[in-house]
């Protein structure tokens, strides 16, 4: 397989693991951008590449954690106080432990190539990703809209935000039912599939929450290709069927923590 045709296959999901990242579509992307050109004026980066998804997300996280990158976000763009406040509190925090469990659950690396791409041992891996555990337990709770019609997972997703220490403030199988929810309690926090039991949109009933202010949002779906194209507002936060409790664990802390910095001056 052509290696051009190897990393267009990958870059889905590596711009999935940017945005997660650095909280942001644009920036993410632009993390992406900067990594493929890199490639291009580096041959013998470029060659690595062959090996597949490990090198290309070492070379990715060889940008993240050696260049600035100025990317204002687009004067259309929601939430763009948000995004600067966040990555106000970003520049002090060193992000390596987020980096260990997206890279081992979002993506879902073993530890040992997680070592790999960030240039670390085995044992600092697990270190970190211990340190995230314990930061995502301290979170702030908050009210979670849980958007599914599949009674299962709704439930399976109902018992994973409990034991997390947050609230269910409602479910909805359908767009009408989460605009009933919205319309008696406003929650922090909506994990939302895209396809719903009546055929309506997950993305439209999101988009009738974020009308009434900001809200984190993740995203539930069989088809994670279909919304990372690149070529139109997207979701930060997107989580595939079927899914690991540590990967929703992980989206959950991300989505949270990027939502509390807008309270940071």
């Amino acid at each position: 397989m052509p290696l051009g045709t190897q990393v267009a296959a990958q870059l889905p999901y590596l711009r999935r693991y940017a945005r997660a990242l650095t909280g942001s579509q644009h920036t993410g992307d632009a993390f992406v951008r900067a990594t493929l050109e890199a490639a291009l004026a580096d041959e013998e980066l470029q060659a690595s590449l062959a090996g597949g998804r490990v090198p290309l997300y070492r070379a990715f996280n060889k940008v993240w954690a050696s260049a600035y990158l100025d990317v204002p976000e687009p004067e259309a763009a929601a939430g763009g106080e948000l995004e600067v406040a966040a990555q106000s509190r970003l520049s002090a925090i060193t992000p390596l432990n987020r980096q260990a469990l997206l890279l081992a659950t979002l993506e879902d690396f073993t530890v040992e190539e997680t070592a790999e791409i960030m240039d670390l041992d085995p044992a600092q891996v697990d270190g970190l990703i211990q340190e995230a555990v314990e930061e995502i337990d301290r979170e702030s709770t908050t009210n979670v809209l849980i958007i599914e019609d599949e009674p299962l997972i709704s439930m399976q997703l109902e018992d994973l935000v409990r034991s997390l220490g947050h609230d269910i403030c409602g479910t909805a199988a359908t767009r009408t039912q989460a605009q009933e929810v919205v319309a008696e309690h406003r929650p922090g926090l909506v994990l939302a599939d895209i396809q719903l039991a009546d055929g309506s949109s997950g993305l439209d009933a999101v988009d009738d929450i974020l009308a009434i202010g900001d809200v984190p949002v993740i995203f539930i779906t069989a088809y994670p290709e279909r919304l990372l194209t690149g070529n139109r507002p997207e979701p930060t936060y997107l989580i595939t069927k079927p899914f690991q409790e540590s990967t929703v664990r992980t989206a959950i802390s991300q989505a949270l923590f990027f939502a509390s910095s807008k309270t940071i001056a």
